[in-house]
């Protein structure tokens, strides 16, 4: 295509977006939402790491200064799709081979005005200028730049243990109810938030990695694990006077997933923890961190059977029935079991399902693990006792369930349940196949939620409810509010919850309402209400009985709280 030519399709697409619709809403009928933009293209902590510029010659040319910035703005806005190195994750491959052929002038098109396969439009949202468009149509022309490994020389040098074994209290030191304290994450200041779910009390704030994606707890109830997307890992000894932490570790340079023994004989023997980069998972001693063994994920994809040199971590899960971590790799489409009953001769069983394996749960009976495979719309369904795939099902647009909600539907029995972020539905998948052998392991009812941009859903086995959260949709009244279903009559519909609204911020900007996450005894629902780092956050507990506010918990300290993880329920899979 001519440069006019081009010229002529950017003109023709500024039209459209003056008349209101983006490139891929005026080209596709099923554009990207802005949930899936928001979602997707979060910033890399790979953003700030020194990286070689190397000089291929056919790439057009770059100062130092120009090729600093596209690097950048890479990995702050694309790496998140397209991989690291480019080679394609939920976005397209953007290497070489292909970019050069494109030429500048496309490349600044696509991503001026976006694609209808989902690549937002940057430089009519506002979020790029012209001067950094034409950087990045030039920088993705380049070699891509590698990250530094982080192998285990690196991660010894970060090793922490802050109180060693032998100093820690012989016995719980403080008077708080430790089944009932939540870990809330503080998103923007690097910390959590511990508080006592009986007095809605602030414990401590513990200083962590940046951005902790979720906290884990290990077997006994007695030690909190924590990991930052920066790849940090915080043990937290909740039996101390003041619940602070005794150890440290950076197991990467990005990170979303740690977990811990849970199954008989091997109880806080070991912890476990995935990458994004460098693509690997590490086994850990479970007391002091101290890193025991790397293993790398590189590997070939389902399917196709290619390579992929950076298939990162996305979740991973302690089994119940076998010495076994159950850990997903995002990019290739594998479960892999790892039995730790021996990590000198390490066992790994891998099973196939499909891409992009993100995150997932258990079922009631603690057998059935279920992941989404969000961008081939999937759940996948892993017998754990008998270590093989259940089934593929099929569900609505990226899946998103968190760790999924259980209970028990009244016409179908025991399910499981998972939010989308690309659609408003709500995905009903029965899981017992002896008594409902009928409806097990297929999508036996979907709801209809608010709309698109769901994070996380909840259940209790104490409750009659089902809370569905929608924090990336673009309306603040969906995102600001919460969706409820009422498990004993689910075709009535939902129940709208004005949480913000209930949160009384006088100016907390665009707040967010998301993880529902219920207290020790499942009568309490906590929620976050999210806003940005310069303006007041807040907590809301509502009273799951009356499904009124019972609690708004203020404090200077809670700045950008997003997830939160009761004590018990985390131990115990309880979702």
């Amino acid at each position: 295509m001519s440069i006019r030519a081009l010229r002529a399709t950017a003109l023709a697409l500024a039209a459209a977006l003056a008349a209101g619709l983006t490139f891929a809403q005026a080209k596709d009928p099923h554009p990207v939402t802005p949930a899936e933009k928001n979602y997707q293209a979060g910033a890399s902590p790979l953003a700030g790491q020194p990286m070689y510029q190397s000089s291929n010659p056919k790439a057009p040319q770059m100062t130092q200064a120009e090729f600093e910035l596209g690097r950048k703005v890479y990995f702050e806005r694309c790496a998140g799709c397209h991989g690291v190195l480019r080679k394609g994750a939920t976005g397209k491959a953007l290497t070489p081979d292909i970019t050069l052929g494109k030429g500048t002038e496309y490349l600044k098109v696509f991503i001026a005005y976006g694609s209808p396969a989902g690549m937002p439009n940057w430089l009519t949202s506002g979020e790029m200028d012209e001067k950094t468009v034409d950087v990045m149509a030039r920088y993705i022309q380049q070699d891509p730049p590698v990250p530094p490994e982080f192998g285990m020389a690196e991660m010894k040098k970060t090793w922490k243990v802050i109180v060693p074994p032998a100093q820690r209290p012989k016995r719980k030191m403080n008077d708080f109810n430790i089944a009932n304290i939540f870990s809330t994450t503080l998103r923007d200041t690097g910390e959590v938030a511990l508080i006592d779910g009986d007095t809605k009390k602030i414990i401590n704030i513990v200083k962590t990695g940046y951005a902790v994606h979720i906290s884990r707890m290990s077997a006994s109830g007695r030690y909190l694990f924590v990991i930052g997307r920066d790849a940090k890992i915080n043990m937290i000894d909740l039996w101390m006077e003041k619940p602070d932490n005794v150890a440290e570790l950076r197991i990467g340079l990005e990170a979303r997933s740690v977990e811990t023994s849970k199954y008989k004989g091997f109880e806080d023997k070991l912890a476990i923890a995935g990458a994004y980069w460098p693509p690997q998972f590490v086994i850990m001693n479970g007391d002091t961190l101290e890193p025991l063994k790397i293993v790398a994920t590189r590997g070939m994809t389902v399917g196709t059977q290619e390579y992929h040199p950076e298939p990162r971590v996305a979740s991973i899960v302690g089994s119940h029935f076998k010495p076994e971590f159950v850990v997903n790799v995002k990019e290739t489409g594998k479960t892999l079991l790892v039995d730790y009953s021996n990590i000198d001769a390490l066992k790994v069983t891998e099973l196939e399902s499909a891409p992009f394996l993100h995150d997932g749960g258990l079922d009631s009976t603690k057998r059935y693990f279920m992941v989404a495979a969000n961008q081939s719309n999937k759940i996948a369904a892993m017998d754990l006792k008998e270590g093989r795939m259940a089934k593929l099902i099929d569900v609505g647009k990226i899946p998103h369930p968190g760790r999924g909600a259980n209970f028990t539907h009244p016409k179908y029995g025991p399910v499981w349940s998972t939010g989308h972020l690309g659609d408003e539905t709500i995905s009903l998948i029965g899981t017992d196949p002896v008594k409902n052998k009928a409806n097990a392991f297929k999508v036996v009812q979907t709801l209809k939620g608010q709309g698109g941009g769901s994070l996380f859903l909840k259940s209790h086995p104490k409750s009659q409810h089902l809370y569905v959260d929608t924090p990336l949709n673009p309306d603040p009244k969906i995102s600001q509010t919460l969706a409820v279903f009422d498990i004993r009559n689910l075709d009535k519909g939902f129940t709208v919850l004005p949480v913000a609204e209930w949160a009384g911020i006088k100016d907390g900007g665009a707040m967010r309402v998301l993880q529902p996450e219920y207290n020790r005894a499942g009568d309490e629902v906590w929620l976050s209400v999210w806003s940005a780092k310069d303006k007041q956050s807040a907590i809301v507990v509502i009273d799951d009985k009356t499904l009124k506010p019972k609690a708004v918990i203020k404090d200077p300290r809670l700045i950008t709280p997003t997830g939160h993880f009761n004590v018990y329920n985390t131990q115990r899979d309880v979702y």
